[in-house]
């Protein structure tokens, strides 16, 4: 990326508290998201280029962010709205369009701070803020996805990598199993010469398949037909070599079987999941809801820093592979009403009243009634097994 000129407006230094009143009597805008400011006497906080009347400096209140403001007792002002992101959604836009012009080529954050006149500092915190990410994890989830889309276009992993831009072999291996769920030779595969090993048991849900590769848990699914989950697992891998192996899975079966019967309140699973960097961020904001208690999708959506992207959560919630080790089930609606689950209403109900009164779940075909014609169509044609 080319140098900026000299001529570009500096990073406002507002160290100390007598910097950020200069900012606040200046309304210099470039402080904005650098901190914010509450006034005592009206019990309101705002921006620092927020037009409203000055304040006296004795009433003045620094705070590193909203949230801080927020739980000091402060409301937001209404004509700066300092809760919105309107110049620091901007600010992370020019970043983001920065840092995809060239995925080979591995700014820093100095020289992504001086692209976008901010300082690396700042730039870390509102980028973390607004993303939930930081630089460099977005710049790593893109250089991914370059390599993801090359190589299901057939390139070889060589050139795919250099055109994503990783300088060696070893990098590539290290950095991108996260993002691929696999080995990037096995992703171009298409799962060809990965080894899968599944289990199934029954529960107080259903049947329950349990999957995994030698690096951890790949697939947690609940049904009402053995085979049919076996089915799905070997379509969605249909180039790997997927074997059942019901006693070498028996000790992730038997963490199932506990969280299901009230024994145990967490299932701590390795796992080996492909992820883009924004499910990822909402699939560690899931496993982050206690025990018997629910989230809604816009809490989550603004934990993860995206408050407008509720759909998007949905979506991630709705794709997420491992039920319970990643627990979307505790996603309800605004309302606290439930909303799609991808194993079926009923048992997002059990799971979320098993955990409320901390007890073993219980579930019948009657304690959510099916929404949709296929659903009773599926509730007709599939009855469920008899749990043991």
């Amino acid at each position: 990326m080319n140098a900026v000129p000299s001529a570009a407006p500096k990073t406002l230094d507002v160290a100390d508290d007598a910097a950020r009143w200069a900012a606040i009597a200046a309304r210099d805008a470039r402080a904005d998201g650098a901190f914010f400011y509450g006034v005592r006497t009206t019990g309101v906080f705002c921006r620092p280029s927020c037009a409203s009347r000055l304040p006296r400096r004795e009433n003045v209140e620094f705070f590193a962010d909203a949230d801080s403001a927020r739980a000091a007792g402060f409301r937001e002002c209404k004509r700066c709205r300092p809760g919105g992101l309107p110049r620091e959604l901007e600010i992370v836009r020019r970043a983001c369009a920065a840092l995809d012009a060239d995925p080979q080529e591995r700014l820093t954050l100095a020289q992504l701070g001086e692209a976008v006149h901010l300082s690396p500092f700042h730039l870390q915190r509102l980028f973390k803020r607004v993303l939930g990410v930081s630089p460099r994890q977005y710049q790593a989830a893109r250089r991914g996805a370059v390599l993801r889309d090359a190589l299901a276009q057939g390139a070889d992993v060589t050139r795919a990598s250099a055109d994503a831009g990783f300088n060696s072999s070893s990098r590539l291996y290290e950095s991108v199993a996260g993002e691929l769920g696999m080995a990037p030779s096995a992703f171009r595969r298409k799962g060809a010469g990965l080894t899968i090993r599944y289990a199934g048991a029954a529960t107080p849900l259903g049947r329950v398949l349990v999957a995994a590769t030698d690096k951890g848990i790949c697939r947690i699914a609940f049904g009402d037909s053995a085979k049919t989950l076996s089915e799905s697992l070997r379509a969605d891998f249909e180039n790997a070599r997927c074997i059942e192996d019901a006693a070498g899975l028996a000790p992730f079966v038997a963490q199932i079987d506990a969280y299901l019967h009230g024994r145990s309140e967490r299932i701590e699973l390795p796992l080996d999941i492909a992820a883009t960097a924004f499910q990822q961020r909402v699939w560690d904001a899931l496993q982050r809801i206690p025990y018997g208690q629910t989230r809604s999708y816009t809490e989550i959506a603004e934990t993860v820093g995206s408050p407008r992207a509720v759909r998007a959560v949905a979506s991630a919630c709705a794709s997420n592979p491992v039920a319970l080790a990643i627990p979307c089930h505790r996603v309800v609606q605004k309302g606290g009403s439930l909303a799609g689950y991808r194993w079926g209403l009923a048992r997002k109900a059990a799971l979320i009243d098993a955990e409320a009164r901390a007890g073993e779940v219980q579930v019948t075909q009657d304690n959510v009634q099916p929404t949709t014609k296929l659903e009773r169509r599926e509730r007709a044609s599939n009855p469920p097994e008899t749990t043991v």
